[in-house]
């Protein structure tokens, strides 16, 4: 398989075929998601909850992110990585969000994607400007959890909606080469994925986006502390290691393991 670039996740949309992300976080589970030809995988601070166990992404820092970004760079040879902009790494200013962009390149990612839309649009074109690809992202953004009262869905009245299509437009004039649609309703995602030319990816937006993008953790069941409706469980990992596990411990206890075979003569 080839590198996939941005040029390919463009002419995807005008070809009418669908993308596929899902987020990554450390070099085995990469190397699995870019073997299966996942096109773009997200190292995403939803690692912050995922991996670290927090309640929410807010405490993700940049040196956690460029971490993460790095090992999971040294695994794929086909898919675009993406590298997810942290809380606190682009509301402070222009400055910030320039730096905090260009070290996640000299990590590895090839892009990176900011929360927000018409409010951080003066951003997104500034990282545009340095040549850098960026990714938008409206509706449910994770970041705002706490105006937002929790992870709620976004835009079911009409000016709600109109506001999400209005960021999405924003995101869409600043530069960036795609725009994820988290947790809004499927009749939303189908309008602003006709409305724009650059690429729409789906979480929780419906089958009408051009892609769609999952947490890995809750694609294989590794995940169980909630579990939004838009989350399709493909394998139940968790029990199957549980299961791993217990069979060890009781090996261990009753002289099985090691054997001779694990054993050197």
């Amino acid at each position: 398989m080839t590198k996939i670039t941005i040029p390919d996740i463009l002419k995807r949309k005008r070809d009418g075929k669908k993308l596929t992300m899902l987020t990554a976080y450390d070099f085995p589970f990469a190397q699995i998601v870019d073997e299966a030809g996942i096109d773009m995988i997200l190292i995403g601070d939803s690692l912050g909850v995922v991996v670290q166990g927090n309640e929410n992404t807010l405490s993700v820092t940049m040196d956690e992110m460029l971490y993460h970004t790095r090992i999971v760079s040294r695994a794929v040879e086909h898919s675009l990585v993406i590298g997810d902009m942290p809380f606190i790494s682009f509301q402070p200013g222009m400055e910030d969000t320039v730096r905090n962009a260009c070290r996640f390149l000299q990590a590895g990612a090839t892009a990176v994607k900011l929360e927000g839309g018409e409010a951080v649009a003066d951003r997104i074109r500034a990282v545009v400007q340095m040549d850098i690809p960026v990714m938008g992202h409206v509706g449910l953004t994770p970041q705002s959890v706490h105006r937002m009262g929790g992870y709620k869905v976004q835009g079911r009245d009409q000016a709600a909606a109109e506001r999400i299509m209005k960021d999405a437009k924003a995101v869409e004039a600043a530069g960036a080469f795609a725009i994820v649609l988290e947790g809004i309703p499927m009749e939303l995602g189908r309008k602003i994925t006709k409305a724009l030319l650059i690429p729409t990816i789906g979480i929780g937006a419906g089958p009408h986006c051009d892609g769609q993008v999952l947490v890995l953790h809750d694609l294989l069941g590794l995940f169980e502390r909630f579990n939004p409706t838009f989350v399709k469980t493909y394998a139940n990992l968790k029990s199957q290691a549980l299961d791993a596990v217990k069979r060890y411990k009781e090996e261990v206890e009753l002289g099985k393991f090691p054997s001779d075979e694990e054993s050197y003569k």
